[in-house]
């Protein structure tokens, strides 16, 4: 048995390695201890329970909410030759019966049932005539009232165990929270010892929250960027999800909608199209998505505000499920949170409170200004101590001067308190621009002193410019009427007591287009192999991703396999579909060489580890390292590479962080600060260290910008790694440094 689960891995499912924790969560099932499983969607939850049951002598139960879900998994075991059933109302008579006849002479090794479906005398007698291993309940975290998706019968399950109690029980979600994760272990008694939680890191997500001020025209702009590629957009009704749809299909886009307002016919359709890769978009509610394991979805759009941290990250996850970089576009508006507040206001007092709890946690992920993931994952409760992960829109921002906004900030400020407080963002940037909007003019707003004093800058800087106030502490927004107050910090902004540093610019979104792979694969190769997919998916009325999913295509089209072993050695590809498809693969492969001259490529075997890191970018900061050292220069490297002198520095500064040494002569002189003011810095660096420059940026005020500070951070590291911080390169401080420090000892900014 103990080489059993690798074995299976490889020959039947075509995979070389386990992902991290599956390895240990399979052999603690196989020891008939009770598991529970947090691992994020694409993870490899599945496999946990599957290769067991491939193992066990008697039937494993996979309990699990969706008919969908349940569809979409026998599918694909079938497609591997796992023989596996389902018991739903979806089958008719006939097949129900054949499923249950197939049950009794235990001829299949996994049975998928609904929670409800269990409790019935029918089916608990049926599971009474045969030996059962392992129930395994999906979904886990319906069981806690304080998860997103709460099913009272859900927590029946137990006396399941009871009933059954030779079983083993693996339960298994990728949206717990560690309230979640107890609960769930209480009502299972689950053991403490048996838990195997995995990272909720999805590295290849790319996270990006933006303002919502003309969603459709937004959404647009961001899918003509995927032609071609398979997306979900989420809105918050079924109204919304109608008009939508309608829309971009005129605008001819491949679209359908879906929600529980459709008849079955009509979601089932829907769906099956959009699996099978006939449609290449769903605009639908919550309701679409829970157990689709379509791997290929390349984006997903939150149109609307969800209602909590555990939707957006189970919808989000239904993305790049192949391990391929996807796009997860939120468009954040504070008419949604009201629309929210509308229908928490109507649950009961207990439930009341739970929403409110996790719309909060919601809203200050959407408006942190820090890299997405801390406070995405901290809420699962796992600390991510990486300070800029590349993979969000916070963390892909340049750090750019900043300038003095306090005037634009008085007058902002000054607004808000002449027309009451009472009014939201909308209603003071009318007013700014000296809109003639009935609104304006009814409430006599046009003839306020602050009428029309904004109009030099455009309605969407002024939005940028009150998000940013937000941000400071200077006003509040009401999160159920969205008007605006002062806070004590506006108060000295307006009489002049506090100066007010920020960025003033338009919004921009950056939708570049990224490849689906970080290798270059041939495209037409990719095309054919697709094609021919979507044939044989055709002819055996299943999804194309079934067959093979795009993992598969994109590494044939990246080393053109022309043998058994070097096809194998694919990803996706096992003893099972190498007897099905290998002959086809080959010819097309074969073909395709010889008429373009391709040699095959060989593949390296690589080795994964249990605490994979995020990959580095082919270690940039290494060749940035070895070059600067070699005798270039940064303004050469800027040049070589076409990019910033701060990106330059940030490569330098992570080559410094891995222990490597850098030569310090060269980066002074790129710095334009007066000598006193570098040394006050380089005293600085003693007293609050190196890894955050804003404490130095505040003693300053702003008036050192962060190019300046990272270079002065370059040379401090670089010298103090020679062991050499004193430096005749910097004057020594003077008269005028005592009066920076006694100005920073006094708590006054330094000018």
């Amino acid at each position: 048995m103990i080489n059993q689960p690798k074995s299976i891995l490889k020959k039947t499912f075509g995979y070389n390695e386990f992902r991290p924790l599956q390895d240990e969560i399979i052999r603690n099932v196989l020891a008939k201890n009770d598991t529970l499983v947090i691992m994020p969607t694409g993870g490899g939850k599945s496999l946990c329970y599957q290769i067991p049951a491939l193992i066990f002598k008697g039937l494993t139960v996979v309990i699990s909410p969706l008919i969908s879900l349940m569809k979409d998994q026998v599918e694909q075991l079938l497609e591997l030759g796992v023989p596996a059933v389902f018991l739903n109302s979806s089958l008719s008579y006939e097949e129900y019966q054949r499923n249950i006849k197939k049950i009794i002479q235990n001829e299949v090794k996994l049975i998928y049932l609904a929670p409800e479906a269990l409790f019935t005398q029918r089916i608990l007698s049926l599971l009474s005539s045969v030996q059962i291993d392992c129930f395994t309940i999906d979904e886990a975290h319906c069981i806690s009232e304080w998860g997103h998706d709460f099913r009272p019968e859900y927590r029946q399950l137990i006396e399941i165990r009871d009933r059954f109690p030779s079983a083993v029980c693996i339960a298994l979600t990728a949206t717990a929270t560690p309230r979640v994760q107890q609960d769930i272990k209480d009502n299972l008694r689950f053991e403490a010892s048996n838990e195997f939680i995995a990272s909720f890191n999805r590295e290849n997500l790319f996270l990006q929250i933006i303002p919502k001020n003309d969603p459709i025209s937004q959404t647009i702009e961001f899918l003509e960027k995927y032609p071609n590629q398979s997306g979900i957009i989420y809105c918050f009704s079924r109204k919304q999800v109608d008009e939508l749809s309608i829309f971009l299909e005129q605008e001819g886009f491949s679209v359908r909608p879906y929600h529980a307002g459709l008849t079955d016919k009509e979601r089932k359709q829907n769906q099956d199209l959009f699996i099978r890769d006939d449609v290449q978009i769903i605009v639908a509610t919550i309701a679409f998505g829970m157990g689709i394991n379509k791997p290929n979805i390349r984006f997903v759009v939150h149109f609307d505000l969800p209602k909590n941290i555990e939707t957006y990250y189970q919808e989000i996850g239904r993305a790049g499920r192949d391990g391929l970089r996807s796009h997860c576009l939120l468009l954040f508006g504070y008419g949604d949170i009201r629309k929210i507040r509308y229908f928490i206001d109507q649950k009961e007092e207990k439930e009341r409170r739970i929403a409110n709890v996790h719309l909060n946690a919601l809203l200050r992920f959407c408006e942190t200004d820090i890299c997405r993931r801390i406070p995405l994952l901290n809420y699962f409760g796992e600390k991510y101590s990486i300070q800029k992960c590349d993979m969000c829109d916070n963390c892909l921002v340049d750090e750019k001067d900043l300038v003095d906004i306090t005037i634009l900030a008085q007058k902002f400020l000054s607004c808000i308190k002449r027309t009451g407080e009472i009014f939201g963002a909308n209603h003071i940037v009318d007013v700014l621009l000296g809109s003639k909007a009935k609104k304006v003019l009814n409430r006599r707003h046009h003839n306020l002193s602050t009428y029309g004093i904004g109009k030099e800058y455009s309605r969407k800087q002024w939005f940028h410019l009150s998000r940013q106030f937000i941000q400071k502490g200077l006003i509040i927004q009401d999160v159920n009427f969205g008007s605006l107050k002062l806070t004590n910090k506006a108060w000295e902004v307006l009489k002049g007591k506090k100066t007010v540093m920020g960025l003033l610019e338009e919004e921009r979104i950056d939708y570049k287009k990224e490849k689906i792979s970080e290798q270059e694969y041939d495209h037409t190769l990719f095309e054919i192999l697709r094609k021919k997919r979507k044939e044989l998916a055709d002819t055996a009325n299943v999804p194309p991703y079934v067959i093979f999913p795009d993992k598969t295509l994109i590494e044939i089209s990246i080393y053109f396999p022309q043998s058994k072993d070097s096809l194998l050695n694919i990803h996706g590809i096992g003893l099972v579909k190498y007897e099905k498809y290998g002959n086809m693969l080959m010819n097309i492969i074969s073909k395709y060489c010889d008429e373009n001259q391709i040699e095959e490529r060989p593949k390296r075997k690589s080795k994964i580890s249990r605490n994979r890191s995020k990959p580095t970018q082919s270690r940039r900061h290494i060749i940035f390292g070895n070059l600067y050292n070699s005798g270039k220069s940064v303004a050469e490297l800027m040049n070589m590479f076409q990019i910033k002198q701060g990106t330059v520095l940030d490569h330098l500064y992570r080559y410094l962080l891995e222990g490597n040494s850098l030569r310090s002569d060269g980066i002074l002189q790129l710095s334009t600060i007066q000598p006193q003011q570098q040394a006050f810095v380089l005293e600085n660096f003693d007293q609050v260290g190196t890894t955050y420059l804003k404490p130095i940026f505040d003693l300053f005020n702003g008036k050192v910008n962060y190019d300046e500070l990272k270079l002065l951070r370059l040379y401090y590291l670089s010298k103090k790694k020679s062991g050499n911080i004193n430096d005749s390169e910097i004057s020594n401080p003077d008269k005028s440094n005592e009066t920076y420090m006694s100005r920073k000892e006094s708590g006054h900014p330094i000018k």
